[in-house]
């Protein structure tokens, strides 16, 4: 059953364009991954230090194996000095669709 991440990241204030580097270097090694479906970056519209990730797993197995990549570790150590918080990661599960 595929599984969907949502993850808030919040910049701190004059980081959001390397934290958006950050993000889209780790977007482009993502699409590697073959269980993957979906990886897309957000920036809000209303704070400019929001990044939201929009991403879809094949299965469970599938986000467990992308996040103990190599390239993930690399983004959370790049990520300590960005970002205000940890990020905020909600899971879900589809249960119906248009």
């Amino acid at each position: 059953m595929p599984l969907t991440v949502i993850a808030k990241i919040k910049a701190k204030p004059g980081s959001e364009k390397q934290l958006e580097a950050a993000c889209a270097e780790m977007a482009s090694k993502v699409r590697q991954e073959p269980d993957t479906l979906t990886y897309i970056m957000h920036r809000s519209t209303t704070d400019p230090t929001v990044v939201m990730v929009y991403e879809v797993y094949k299965d469970a197995a599938a986000f467990e194996f992308h996040r103990k990549t190599p390239h993930m570790a690399e983004l959370f150590g790049k990520l300590k000095d960005l970002v205000a918080g940890p990020p905020e990661v909600e899971t879900l599960v589809e249960f119906a669709r248009k």
